[in-house]
């Protein structure tokens, strides 16, 4: 289930720490899961709780405790949209209701085509740039406007048409 060059990855996230603390790597650990696997399945908390001697408990408690690991398989693009008090002052919650009309789908959804998942999420950290959405945990767009998201969600579509 785990590619030998996915333990190779862990091996390196666990020489950042002293032997006696491996523990520690278990976030990047499941982290690389899911950039392999797309999500973190219960097998795969097994895969790493064995791989860093600590019990699955304590590497599901991980997964569940924060939002940026998806506990289901997800769309080929995440769409995560902060929702946090700050950003839905400044409309947060309605880029939010947006997204939903425009493709077709409700928070927590995935569009029927598999292309699209879209979350509420906590604060990214950039309240002063909302309304902002991180793109698949990693690009962050920020000010976005109606006119703005639908220029995202055609631009991803149209570049996996390509």
């Amino acid at each position: 289930m785990i590619s030998e060059s996915t333990k190779a990855r862990f091996a390196r996230e666990v020489a950042k720490f002293p032997a006696d603390q491996k523990q520690s790597a278990v976030m990047a650990c499941l982290s690389i899961v899911q950039q392999e696997l797309g999500w973190v399945s219960p097998d795969s908390e097994q895969v790493v709780a064995d791989y860093l001697g600590m019990p699955v408990m304590a590497v599901h408690e991980v997964t569940t405790f924060y939002n940026m690991y998806n506990q289901k398989p997800v769309g080929k693009f995440k769409l995560n949209v902060c929702t946090n008090l700050p950003c839905q002052l400044r409309g947060g919650q309605k880029a939010l209701e947006h997204l939903e009309h425009k493709l077709g789908v409700h928070a927590g959804e995935t569009t029927a085509d598999g292309l699209f998942t879209l979350q509420p999420s906590e604060c990214q950290g950039a309240c002063a740039d909302a309304p902002v959405l991180l793109v698949n945990d990693r690009h962050m767009c920020s000010f976005m406007s109606h006119d703005k998201l639908d220029q995202l969600v055609d631009s991803l579509k149209k570049a996996e048409a390509v």
